[in-house]
């Protein structure tokens, strides 16, 4: 048994899911490097006679939930998480977190952290430090959020700090707690149901893409009518090819309702929403298919639906469509029937 503090143990979630257990700082380093990503692993304040390392993982579709503790107080240098976010949620001790130009201190009750993949990161966890982490695809965020902006898929960066005593604080550790006593009672042997971890992954990008502020925040905020930041032309643009998405596209007929000429159009579209007329009308049709997939009725076949909400080339709106949700329009399908 490892020698770490008594409160510590205490705490301890996902114990059948136990990934790393050492006392050895390579070891430490090196496993836990696996299960999220290469990382430097430093005791400081001559904390190597302290030092520790527990990991738990539980690892479902496109997240996972973690418990992890280092004894004494560690350095971590990830650099660029590249293919994931992290939500840490503390549970003990203190972690000091640098990401760019923005420096929080989180702890257990105050704040929690969130980390981009996109920005380098250091950090500092003391006095046997030990968190509740979500992991989430990096895919899946920048997906959602791009879906959700009408823009075309680009980093996501999140303000880093969460307050435990806010809204999205309590929501966010009602949830990872629920999902981990979830992972506990079903036990390393069995994982959660297609569905089941369908509606996580959707409850959890909702609360995170709605509750806390990030680069495309705005975007969204735009694109759902909660800002008034476009010009008239472009909102009536947008409108006029959700309402006849189903039509082929006519440039010069769009200009001609927009008020504007065909280049100054397509010069709006990608400075306000970063995507071309064809790209975001195509984001539109997208939309709307996924939209009817999840309300289709016994034996109503993909591609009559795909001829009626104007695509023509199967392949390629397959492509697209998984591109955008993360899943074949088939996957969707069945997931939902």
């Amino acid at each position: 048994m490892i020698a770490t503090g008594n409160e510590v143990l205490a705490k301890t979630r996902l114990q059948d899911f136990s990934r790393v257990a050492t006392e050895r700082v390579d070891d430490a380093a090196e496993a836990v490097g696996r299960i999220f990503c290469p990382h430097q692993l430093t005791p400081v304040d001559r904390s190597e006679h302290d030092f520790f390392a527990l990991h738990n993982c539980a690892g479902y579709d496109g997240f996972s939930v973690n418990y992890v503790a280092y004894g004494g107080s560690v350095a971590i240098n990830p650099g660029c998480l590249d293919r994931f976010f992290l939500l840490q949620l503390p549970l003990h001790g203190s972690a000091a977190i640098r990401t760019a130009a923005r420096e929080v201190t989180t702890g257990p009750r105050h704040s929690a952290s969130l980390l981009s993949p996109t920005i380098p990161t250091e950090m500092i966890w003391r006095g046997d430090c030990a968190q509740l982490i979500l992991l989430l695809d990096r895919k899946l965020v920048e997906h959602r959020a791009a879906a959700l902006g009408g823009v075309a898929v680009r980093p996501v960066e999140f303000e880093p700090e969460i307050a435990l005593t806010g809204s999205l604080g309590q929501t966010l550790t009602a949830k990872i707690d629920q999902l981990i006593t979830l992972a506990e009672q079903l036990g390393p042997r069995k994982s959660l149901s297609a569905v089941a971890a369908a509606e996580w992954r959707e409850a959890l990008l909702d609360a995170l893409l709605d509750g806390q502020r990030h680069s495309l925040s705005g975007a969204i905020d735009t694109f759902n009518g909660r800002a008034e930041t476009q010009p008239a032309a472009l909102k009536r643009a947008r409108a006029y090819l959700e309402a006849r998405a189903t039509e082929p596209l006519d440039l010069a007929e769009l200009a001609g309702i927009a008020g504007t000429g065909i280049r100054a159009l397509q010069l709006g579209f990608r400075r306000h929403f970063g995507a071309t007329v064809t790209e975001m009308l195509l984001d539109i049709r997208l939309a709307q298919l996924n939209a009817r997939l999840k309300t289709a009725r016994p034996g109503e076949r993909i591609v009559d639906i795909a001829f009626e909400l104007g695509f023509t080339h199967l392949s390629r709106m397959a492509s697209a469509y998984r591109a955008k949700f993360g899943e074949s329009p088939k996957a969707t399908l069945q997931r939902l029937s």
